[in-house]
């Protein structure tokens, strides 16, 4: 059983590294502010990896007028990747949603 707990806290802290960056920040602010309710914390936070992965494919095509590529899906460190992104916008999102949750009542 701590082994798990050990494995979920290393997928937490390598995720919030992968999110630690501008684009992720304002993509989990989005999510925050259109979250309305803690059960609807999963949704977004699946949407926010959505988002990012978009991102991350289109802004090569927007800004430099490159071809489109798409993910490498079929490989696993990708899938690993997205599995870091989730817990990080998990922490992230959470957090934001929290202080958003005080600061309203207050």
């Amino acid at each position: 059983m701590a082994e798990f707990f050990q494995t979920v806290l290393m997928y937490a802290r390598e995720g919030f590294a992968e999110v630690n960056a501008l684009q992720g920040l304002v993509i989990a602010l989005i999510a925050t502010v259109l979250m309305t309710r803690w059960a609807r914390l999963l949704v977004m936070v699946l949407a926010a990896v959505v988002a990012n992965v978009l991102v991350d494919t289109l802004r090569p095509v927007l800004f430099d007028q490159a071809a489109v590529r798409l993910p490498p899906l079929l490989e696993p460190a990708y899938w690993h990747y997205l599995l870091l992104l989730f817990a990080g916008f998990l922490v992230v999102i959470g957090i934001m949603f929290m202080v958003k949750r005080v600061m309203m009542k207050g």
